[in-house]
């Protein structure tokens, strides 16, 4: 056996009982980067990340109600509002034109149709990690898919098992600081 690694004056400034976490990536899909945390349950590198996460977290809860009948029937009456509404100012935009200069051009509404959903949404499922927006369909073997790949399955599960651990930790300790 060597000598001590850091000599007696570090074992003095720091406290034996505490250590500082290592250093660990960033949860978050697209940042990835590696951060010394500020906390033993430190998810992300920065604030922005966190902001991020809060985000994608709103843009699920919003993809799963949607996905609920009160969700379709909220989304069928804001839609129908909205054409209402786009009629109203297509009337109103073609009497004016027609008052100011008769014979001049109608205007134009653009031709994009409402409630067309673009060929890259899926409606089966979304990805569990946070920041990534990918809608994938399960795999038939696994019906109860939550990734939509392995990297991010494992990206979660890292942060899921080092938390888990650190539970058992502190629980470890209390019990040990009640029983001594």
């Amino acid at each position: 056996m060597g000598p001590p690694q850091h000599g007696r004056k570090c074992a003095k400034v720091q406290d034996p009982g505490r250590r500082r976490p290592r250093r660990r990536l960033c949860l978050l899909k697209g940042c990835e980067k590696p951060f010394q945390p500020s906390h033993p349950q430190a998810r992300y590198c920065s604030e922005a990340c966190r902001q991020a996460a809060r985000r994608w977290r709103a843009w699920r809860a919003r993809q799963r109600y949607r996905a609920t009948d009160q969700g379709k029937a909220c989304r069928r009456s804001q839609s129908r509002r909205y054409r209402e509404r786009a009629r109203a100012s297509q009337r109103s935009a073609a009497s004016q034109s027609r008052t100011r200069r008769r014979g001049a051009a109608d205007l134009t509404v653009s031709e994009g149709r409402e409630g067309q959903r673009p060929a890259h949404v899926c409606k089966k499922s979304l990805c569990d990690r946070p920041g990534c927006y990918t809608c994938f369909d399960p795999h038939p073997r696994s019906p109860l898919q939550r990734f939509c790949s392995s990297l991010c399955r494992c990206a979660l599960q890292r942060v899921l098992e080092r938390e888990a651990r650190w539970r058992r930790r502190c629980l470890r300790r209390r019990i040990e600081r009640r029983s001594g």
